[in-house]
């Protein structure tokens, strides 16, 4: 059946695959003929789509934001039946902050070595032994520390 109507319309099937032929021929000349005469305007848009991904490319790989990765390390102290006096420790009003400063001032650390262990300045740590002094009534680390032993606020 297929071949009978290819057949019979072998005349109109030459004619339309002529007709394709030609205009495909024409549409090469004519895409010939653009590139030749505006070859430069072609030129200049491809360095402008090349410039323009570069620049976008550029601009992703300063403008995006390194991820740092940071470790922290905490010394832990075991559990030795040392008790913490919480009444003490709320009658004098000690923040976890300073307690943890006096701490760390009981472990022999000077105040450089513990604002870097916590991660802030050395006028913070200053401050928070200028608290310490205040609120426990004393005027050096050697007596800060002993008074916190006596009244169980550290091991």
């Amino acid at each position: 059946m297929i071949i009978e109507a290819i057949v019979k319309n072998k005349q109109n099937i030459l004619y339309g695959v002529s007709l394709a032929l030609l205009l495909l021929l024409l549409k090469w000349l004519e895409w010939h003929f653009v590139i030749v005469n505006h070859t430069f305007e072609i030129y200049a848009g491809a360095t402008a789509v090349i410039f323009t991904g570069l620049g976008i490319w550029l601009a992703t790989k300063l403008i995006t934001p390194k991820v740092k990765t940071v470790i922290v390390e905490k010394q832990v102290f075991a559990n030795t039946g040392f008790v913490l006096n919480q009444d003490e420790l709320n009658r004098l009003r000690l923040s976890s902050r300073e307690l943890e400063v006096l701490q760390l001032i009981a472990d022999g650390l000077s105040n450089q070595q513990i604002a870097g262990r916590l991660f802030v300045s050395l006028n913070t740590i200053k401050t928070h032994t200028a608290n310490l002094f205040l609120k426990l009534e004393v005027e050096r680390r050697t007596q800060a520390i002993e008074k916190a032993k006596r009244l169980s606020l550290i091991p």
